[in-house]
């Protein structure tokens, strides 16, 4: 019979807590049975010449039954039930206990007189007791039940008047031992499939529970998504009713468009925060270690929000240790996933401080440990509102009024922070502020080439970019407007392919510097496209490719595999679309993918 929980060692353990509770039930029954039989061996005892030997058997039995029944009220305690090691130990010092009570009846019977036979058989059968009362537990029974028939058996041997009697009583006592193993297994059995029931009702305790976490999860973040979406589509929609409306005289003001373009931004980052955010839950997200100039791009991340933090009038300030200039080495980490959770955190740190400074802080914070501190004087949180602020769909009231956001950043910063061997903590008092440490694993002989440029610095491989040829292909006609404007916007010669089939001969007969593929086509799947184009040969099959995706991991995975050289994520801006051509220029041509997604 398969016993699957004895191949863990939680399934052992239930099994063993089990024998050890069937070998507690049988105890009492036990004392029971030698209490029975006392009276008879105290009448075959007192026919015996020697009775201050008689004297001393009567003193070590009730020695030996005044231990076990101490040791069943220890072990009865609540206290004491989980402590399996010393339950087991212990029960199988008592079995021996009473195996010495045998040994000792056997002793004395063998100078018993003309009672030695019957008090010899009367051990014989107080052993075959031991071995029934041991056989819950295969231990205790191959150790107990041995030590208990050993002595009676002996001495019935080693007299010849008494020896074809001894082998008839080992007979009788292998036949018992033979009968408790197989009770042993049966029971055996039975412990496995009660182990089994344990865990499946453990197993479908852990399955409701993470459905019901998974429920809460969904309707978070459809009720957060509702929200965003409502708020930022708003600015977007009155914008276009007055650029529609043709009663008024004067089209929609800077300040109207700059609102509605600030919305759809922050609607943008929502997205793509809760797209990662549900990646890294199911695993699916990947990031890559390399070396980094954190200073530097810490830096320029100051750099940017310098405009935003003179509009509230707050300090912006960039700390970094000298020591950590003049030392050798750099942090290791994904460079776009490291500018993504500094940027979360200095747009935070920006965004609840009403008044006076925010600081970014670099030092080592050990020999394989480099830190970002971003400190503000903002209202501060307390323990229990940063452990909080930590959990997905979670936002503090009482300093998140009136702002936008999903809920989502710090839990995915520290996801990502995580998946690159970091951390990140928080720590603040109200009315003080907040400071978040963000640690990054730091290779002292870790360097960063001078040639190697940022990712939006990454030249094309044509010197001319007017002269660089795109094929995009799209059937969607609003985002094919979107895409070809946004491609002639960055000087690109855009090429347009509605289908699949349409694109791989445009791949066949154009010169082509990168195509762009979607999703879904009419004739078939972007992946599919890809494949094609990869299997004509020759400098067409070379051809770096781009797929347009909407976030799913999945998709991505499959894009890859048929040969796509970047993923860029919907909805495509200009600054994540040049990003995106110049990694798929800059990979060499291969059979291999370059495993980069872009934000």
């Amino acid at each position: 019979m398969r016993e699957p929980s004895t191949q863990t060692p939680l399934g052992n353990r239930t099994i063993i807590r089990q024998a050890l509770d069937a070998q507690m039930a049988l105890l009492p029954y036990a004392i029971g049975a030698f209490a029975i039989c006392l009276p008879i061996f105290v009448w075959g005892g007192s026919l015996a010449r020697n009775s201050a030997w008689l004297s001393a058997s009567f003193a070590i039995f009730a020695a030996a039954w005044g231990l076990f029944y101490a040791a069943i009220s220890w072990i009865r305690l609540p206290s004491t039930q989980d402590r399996i090691e010393l339950r087991g130990r212990l029960q199988v010092a008592c079995g021996l206990v009473w195996s010495l009570a045998v040994a000792e009846i056997a002793f004395f019977a063998d100078h018993a007189g003309p009672m030695r036979e019957t008090l010899l058989l009367m051990s014989v059968a107080a052993s075959i007791l031991v071995i029934f009362f041991s056989a819950p537990w295969l231990p205790s029974l191959l150790i107990v039940g041995p030590a208990a028939a050993a002595a009676p058996l002996l001495l019935l041997s080693l007299h010849g008047e008494t020896a074809t009697l001894g082998r008839t009583c080992q007979g009788a006592v292998a036949l018992a031992l033979a009968l408790a193993l197989i009770f042993n297994r049966v029971l055996r059995e039975q412990f496995a499939m009660a182990a089994d029931r344990e865990t499946l009702i453990e197993d479908r305790a852990d399955a409701v529970e993470n459905a019901r976490r998974l429920a809460k999860s969904k309707s978070d973040l459809v009720a957060t998504l509702g929200q965003e979406i409502r708020n930022g589509l708003t600015g977007v929609t009155q914008l276009l009713t007055a650029a529609a409306d043709r009663g008024q005289r004067n089209g929609p003001t800077r300040e109207q468009i700059t609102d509605a373009l600030r919305a759809a931004n922050e609607l943008i980052v929502v997205l793509n925060t809760t797209l990662d955010s549900e990646s890294a839950a199911s695993g699916a997200l990947q990031v890559r270690k390399m070396p980094l100039d954190l200073p530097e791009q810490v830096r320029t991340l100051v750099a940017a929000q310098r405009s935003a933090a003179a509009e509230k009038g707050l300090e912006l300030q960039v700390f970094v240790d000298p020591e950590l200039e003049a030392a050798a080495g750099k942090a290791m980490g994904d460079a776009l996933r490291v500018k993504d959770i500094l940027n979360n955190l200095l747009s935070n740190a920006l965004k609840f401080t009403v008044r006076g400074r925010v600081e970014a802080r670099l030092a080592r914070s050990g020999p394989d440990r480099i830190m970002v501190e971003i400190v503000d004087t903002g209202p501060g949180l307390t323990s229990e509102e940063l452990s909080r602020a930590f959990e997905a769909f979670n936002r503090i009231e009482r300093t998140s009024a009136g702002t936008s956001g999903a809920g989502l950043g710090l839990s995915l910063s520290r996801e990502l922070a995580q998946l690159m061997g970091g951390s990140l903590t928080g720590s603040g008092a109200v009315g003080v502020g907040c400071c978040f440490r963000l640690e990054l694993p730091f290779d002292p002989e870790a360097w960063v080439p001078e040639a190697q440029l940022p990712i939006e610095a990454a030249p094309p491989r044509k010197t001319e970019r007017d002269a660089l040829r795109v094929l995009f292909v799209e059937n969607d006609a609003l985002s094919a407007a979107m895409l070809r404007s946004t491609l002639e916007h960055l000087g690109y010669q855009p090429v347009q392919a509605m289908t699949g089939r349409r694109a791989i001969e445009l791949a066949r007969i154009c010169d082509l510097d990168l195509i762009l593929v979607d999703t879904e086509l009419a004739d078939m799947k972007g992946p599919e496209t890809v494949s094609e184009i990869r299997k004509m040969g020759g400098l067409s099959a070379m051809v770096p490719i781009v797929a347009l995706i909407e976030g799913q991991a999945e998709l991505a995975q499959a894009f890859l595999d048929a040969g796509a050289d970047a993923i860029l994520r919907k909805p495509v801006t200009a600054v994540t679309l040049s990003r995106a051509v110049a990694d798929a220029l800059a990979a060499e041509p291969s059979t291999a993918p370059n495993l980069r997604l872009v934000s």
